[in-house]
């Protein structure tokens, strides 16, 4: 359809069509840059430094989607109403086999727009993957059927010290006391991600992040989080009876508070997390 619209029109007219992209472009991004965000379209901004540059992979990647969806529908459209058949005209459109320069159009044009959204999720997936080798605080996080364990090591290196563990879910009708990882902002923390039993779904809505906690395979990321709160998350991969109570949290607090928490609960094991 669009190659056959494009081939109809002269050189004049595809210069004055070219210029409605354009129009639509500098619209689009005027809108953005005034209003200093971008729209959510139903993400989440994200509230670690990783977080945010998928919201912005994702962002960009749908605005561009628009962009291209308004173009095709407004070249659809115009074909419609412009190349219409009128009542009585029994004439046949005059046919034409090739276009050059619509042709080099409607191939460079899209492979362009691919490269460009190959290049930023390379760029996007590298600053998520990316893993510190030098992090403020290094936490283990171990799931098992059907809780979470969160162990964090000490500050002399000689392994993990203190941990925040749920209650046992098992056999019980009353609901689990969620465990609660304090974690500080604005500092880089490196997690380690395991199993003990089957696959596991580990996921922070809040943190744009979910990865699979894998029985015999050790996951590492980097969080770095910007700002202060409480972030729920939860197990997404069914793994057994009690799947849906394998809830947990992180409770994001200054450096100093989180220093404190820390020095109250050194080599302590807490069954609530705060």
């Amino acid at each position: 359809m669009i190659p056959w619209v494009l081939s109809r029109i002269n050189a004049s007219k595809i210069s004055r069509i070219l210029r409605a992209p354009k129009l639509i472009i500098l619209i689009v991004s005027g809108a953005l840059v005034g209003g200093c965000n971008l729209p959510t379209f139903g993400g989440y901004r994200g509230s670690t430094t990783q977080a945010q540059s998928t919201f912005k992979l994702f962002s960009w990647s749908v605005i561009a989607s628009l962009v291209v969806g308004a173009i095709v529908w407004l070249l659809m459209f115009w074909a419609f109403f412009r190349y219409r058949r009128k009542r009585g005209d029994e004439t046949i459109p005059k046919q034409f086999h090739e276009h050059r320069l619509i042709e080099i159009i409607y191939t460079v044009i899209p492979s362009i727009i691919v490269a460009f959204l190959f290049y930023f999720t390379y760029v996007t997936e590298n600053t998520v993957d990316a893993v510190s080798s030098h992090p403020f605080l290094d936490v283990k996080i171990t799931a098992f059927q059907w809780g979470w364990e969160f162990q964090y090591s000490a500050d002399d290196g000689s392994g993990y010290k203190t941990t925040v563990i749920g209650s046992d879910v098992s056999g019980s009708y009353t609901p689990p006391a969620i465990p609660i990882a304090v974690l500080p902002v604005g500092e880089t923390i490196r997690v380690t991600l395991v199993s003990k039993d089957v696959v596991h779904g580990f996921y922070v809505p809040s943190f744009n992040f979910s990865r699979y906690a894998q029985p015999g395979q050790v996951n590492q990321f980097d969080f770095n989080i910007t700002d202060a709160g409480y972030y729920p998350g939860r197990c997404t991969q069914y793994c057994g009876l009690y799947h849906t109570e394998m809830l947990f949290g992180f409770k994001a607090e200054s450096t100093a508070q989180f220093d404190q928490w820390l020095a109250q609960h050194n080599g302590k094991t807490i069954s609530s997390g705060y």
